[in-house]
């Protein structure tokens, strides 16, 4: 069982290690990089896997690991927690990052220098994000991620990364200024940064002090929805995340779930219903915010005529429904809205990689490929056609004419990306906005009478709309990609290229028929997170073991 907590600071530790070791290796050595780079990913997913089995396991579901890497009792020590919602987090990252950096393996990462050091350094601050329970070492994996994702951004150059760079960087150094403020504002008020001890503190600060830390609540409040991307803060991310390269944009559509998944942690342990006064402070903001989020985005998605633009658009959409979710406070919303993250997070990130693809199809393989024995076979333009088969005015058969392999692969993967970001049955995003609205139509008191709110009904009609307005521009787009009749060759394909998109899509397919274990393990985890009790018992209730080693106290808390 001690060897098991010693994995809370792994997926820390590994990437660090790694991106340590490549960085000495230099950039001589790329495929060496590569495969350790990937060996590197596939270790931190398994170990991400292994905590959440262990958050399920240790005796009773849903028991919190703690550890404590300086041997100090919180809240005097930095502090790292596992959880349901932080190993759920764990999981979708390292999934997301060994798919992206297949895709990168296949050509992208010889576009620039520095590449493996930089993508293990970003999955170390997002693994760091979720794994810390104060807000100091918060904002320090916040800087560590946002380094990476700089490099990231501009890696393979050209003017529009390095236009929409300024402006991304830009923005997320205003974000961190006002992090560092609010942060102070609340310590100033509260004298603590750790999230537990905050919890304790915050319904005990006097009327008078109320409004110093609501206004240092609503200042940190913008830094994180500035990077979760609600409107009017994400006027940066669309631009950014459309000219970043296809496996880093992959990278930055669990980017934007960092900024929500830290607002659902803070705002359920620092505003819950037993913050006194300050219960629920903010929540209309998140409500009325995510919902104008979700209207633009949409209105934008109508007018996009890129692939890109539009994988963009639609992290807003998914951004506003998770920012909507959080402000109405309903554990029956919130694991719905969890599922929906799920899902989303996994089509976001294949319909990236995807959409560099389809718009190689339509560059006529410009770019040369250079491992011949890599592509996958070519296309067949025609055939001979049998006797008694008709021919057009070209020439060719009206029937039995093979479709390219390719152009079958981009289509299908295309439709099922589609089917997902829409929300339309049968697979996973279905389920993720049914349940969203199942649980917008059966509020908590219903049964004894208690009205579906104004803002509900609001909700419900948005999760509709959008869903409307992005079939309306994925049908478009999929009729000028596939449909329009153009002589142009199918695209080459690497086997790394269609790997990992493959992957995703077969997760999503996936949820579809095991969606109801997942949806009993966010109910359990909103169910937690709106009873911070247990979370608060865990860390505080941590004691610093002195050990003959000088190593790191660790302890397993169980409710």
């Amino acid at each position: 069982m001690m060897a098991m907590t010693h994995l809370i600071a792994a997926p820390i530790l590994l990437p660090l290690l790694t991106a340590a070791l490549m960085l000495m290796l230099g950039e001589r050595h790329r495929p060496l990089k590569a495969k350790i780079n990937l060996f590197s990913c596939l270790l931190g997913l398994f170990i991400s896997v292994m905590l959440l089995q262990w958050t399920q396991t240790t005796g009773v579901p849903g028991s919190i690991g703690v550890y404590l890497p300086g041997n100090w009792q919180a809240p005097f020590g930095i502090v790292l927690v596992i959880d349901r919602l932080s190993a759920l987090m764990l999981v979708l990252t390292g999934i997301i990052g060994v798919s992206a950096l297949l895709f990168a393996m296949a050509r992208w990462d010889g576009a620039g220098s520095s590449f493996h050091a930089l993508f293990q350094i970003q999955l170390m601050g997002l693994y760091g994000a979720f794994l810390t329970a104060d807000l100091f070492n918060l904002f320090v994996f916040f800087e560590v991620l946002l380094a990476a994702s700089y490099g990231l951004l501009l890696h393979g150059s050209g003017r529009a990364r390095v236009s929409s760079g300024l402006h991304y960087i830009s923005i997320n150094l205003l974000a961190s200024s006002l992090f560092l403020i609010g942060a102070a504002l609340i310590y100033g008020v509260t004298g603590t940064l750790n999230m537990a001890d905050l919890a304790l503190k915050i319904p005990l600060v006097s009327e008078a002090d109320s409004g110093l830390l609501h206004a240092g609540a609503g200042i940190l409040a913008v830094a994180f929805l500035a990077k979760a991307g609600m409107w009017p803060l994400n006027f940066w991310l669309v631009p950014a995340y459309s000219s970043a390269s296809a496996p880093v944009a992959a990278m930055f559509a669990i980017m934007t779930k960092v900024g929500v998944y830290t607002l659902l942690r803070l705002w359920t342990l620092l505003f819950s219903g037993q913050a006194g006064a300050s219960a629920f402070f903010g929540g209309d903001w998140l409500i009325y915010g995510g919902m104008a989020t979700m209207g633009i985005a949409a209105l934008a998605i109508l007018a996009a005529q890129r692939l890109e633009r539009m994988a963009s658009l639609s992290i807003l959409v998914s951004a506003g429904i998770l920012l909507s979710a959080v402000g109405f406070a309903q554990p029956n919303l919130i694991g719905g809205a969890l599922f929906y993250l799920v899902s989303s997070t996994l089509a976001l990130s294949a319909l990236f990689l995807l959409a560099e693809l389809i718009e190689r199809s339509r560059s006529a393989n410009e770019i040369p490929l250079e491992d011949e024995s890599e592509l996958l076979p070519r296309p067949q333009e025609s055939l001979q056609p049998p006797k008694g088969i008709n021919l057009d005015d070209e020439q060719k058969a009206v029937v039995g004419q093979v479709i390219p392999w390719t152009m079958a692969f981009l289509g299908l993967s295309f439709i099922a990306c589609a089917l997902l970001i829409i929300g339309m049955p049968p697979l996973s995003g279905f389920i993720g906005k049914l349940s969203l609205i199942g649980a917008l139509l059966n509020p908590p008191g219903l049964g004894n009478g208690g009205p579906i709110s104004n803002a509900a009904w609001a909700l419900l009609a948005l999760l509709i709309l959008t869903g409307l307005a992005s079939l309306m521009a994925f049908s478009r787009l999929g009729i000028q990609r596939f449909w329009t009749p153009e002589e142009r060759p199918s695209p080459l394909l690497r086997k790394l290229e269609c790997a990992p998109i493959f992957l995703l899509l077969g997760l999503s397919i996936v949820l579809t028929f095991k969606a109801e274990p997942l949806l009993r393990y966010t109910q359990d985890t909103a169910e937690a997170l709106h009873n911070p009790q247990q979370y608060v018992m865990a860390v505080l209730g941590t004691r610093a073991v002195p050990s003959p080693e000088g190593k790191a106290a660790l302890l397993e808390v169980q409710p």
